[in-house]
C-alpha cells in the first residue's frame, strides 16, 4: 500500500485502516511504517486527515495516528519537519492529552519525548499547559513519560 504511487494519500489511509486496527501489535506497527514515506511527502495533508483518527473509539486507531507522525520514529525515517517544528503535530496530540487508554498515552508521551530532544522548552510548556487544563491521572502519566529526557538532563 505504501509503495503504490498511483494511490492518493486518502486511498492509502483508507486501505490501511483495517490493519491499523488489527488485534496484533506487529500488524499495526508494520502498517504505520508502510505509510511513513507518504506521510513525510504530504505532511500537512496527512495531519489534516489524521485529525479524525485521533477521535476514533478504537484506541488502536488513535495510537496509529500518533505513531505514524512521531518525529523521530522507531525503526523508521525521521520526520524532519516535525523535528524542526513539532507544533505542526500538536493538533493530533491535544485531543489525546488525557486519553483513557495507556496504549495511547504511551504513544503521545513518546511523541512528545521525541520532540523534547530538539525542543525541550516547547515540550515542557505543552506539558505544563496540559497539567493546568486537565490535571487528570492520565495527563499526569503522559507528562511524566513525555518529559523523561528533559528530567534526565537536569
Amino acid at each position: 500500500m505504501g509503495q503504490n504511487h498511483q494511490w492518493s494519500l486518502v486511498q492509502k489511509l483508507t486501505a490501511i485502516r483495517p490493519f491499523a486496527a488489527d488485534g496484533h501489535f506487529g500488524v499495526r506497527e508494520i502498517s504505520w511504517m508502510a505509510l511513513r514515506e507518504s506521510v513525510i511527502a504530504e505532511l500537512d495533508a496527512s495531519i489534516e486527515l489524521l485529525k479524525a483518527w485521533v477521535h476514533d473509539q478504537d484506541a488502536n486507531i488513535r495510537r496509529f495516528a500518533i505513531e505514524l507522525t512521531r518525529p523521530h520514529g522507531v525503526w523508521a525515517k525521521h520526520i524532519t519537519a516535525l523535528k524542526e517544528n513539532p507544533a505542526i503535530g500538536l493538533q493530533l496530540l491535544e485531543p489525546l492529552n488525557s486519553d483513557p487508554a495507556k496504549y495511547v498515552q504511551d504513544s503521545v508521551s513518546n511523541w512528545l519525548n521525541d520532540a523534547s530532544k530538539s525542543h525541550p522548552a516547547w515540550v515542557q510548556q505543552i506539558c505544563d499547559e496540559w497539567l493546568n487544563l486537565s490535571g487528570t491521572k492520565e495527563s499526569k502519566r503522559i507528562v511524566i513519560r513525555a518529559t523523561r529526557s528533559i528530567t534526565d538532563q537536569k
